[in-house]
């Protein structure tokens, strides 16, 4: 069974603010890194855009094999502990993006860990890139092949849905 870590991170400049998310799937036994997504979410919260990048690990190493083992390390304490079921969700705009982020994997597959934010350097500048592209008016696109991870361009927006439209954000992120 393949093991993948999934290293996430979201920020705001306000609270709520101008806000992105990163988030980064590495193949846990090689520490190589599979995928990269980011993306500018618009104005939201600190903790929706965690959540956000949560959200956008998952679903990429689901993509890459549903059967898989995953662990995720964040250094959002709220949404470790949340996603660990140790502390409840009271925020209303955080509910629907946990019980997302649920949905993923079954339960037994998916476990959660606080790491320091030195740790989380990874995901902590993509988000922190996909913030700066959207203030430009621009959009972070990651690049397209692991020879290139390291090399990211910002491009014009397209047009597309609202920040947080699922299948916009989909259409955007490149694995």
């Amino acid at each position: 069974m393949r093991e993948f870590i999934v290293e996430a991170d979201g920020g705001s400049r306000g609270n709520p603010g101008p806000a992105g998310y990163g988030s980064v799937v590495r193949d846990a036994a090689t520490g190589e890194t599979l995928v990269e997504r980011a993306e500018f979410i618009g104005t939201a919260t600190n903790n929706v855009a965690e959540y956000r990048g949560l959200l956008a690990g998952l679903r990429a190493a689901h993509e890459l094999d549903p059967a898989a083992r995953v662990h995720v390390r964040m250094d959002s304490k709220l949404v470790v502990e949340q996603m660990s079921g140790r502390w409840k969700i009271k925020h209303p705009a955080m509910k629907p993006l946990a019980m997302q982020a649920a949905a993923l994997f079954p339960a037994g597959q998916v476990t959660y860990e606080w790491i320091p934010r030195e740790r989380n350097k990874h995901a902590d500048r993509l988000a922190n890139e996909a913030m700066d592209a959207g203030s430009r008016g621009e959009r972070w696109e990651a690049a397209r092949s692991t020879a290139e991870l390291d090399t990211h361009r910002v491009t014009a927006p397209e047009p597309a849905g609202p920040p947080g439209d699922a299948a916009a954000g989909a259409a955007r992120a490149r694995a």
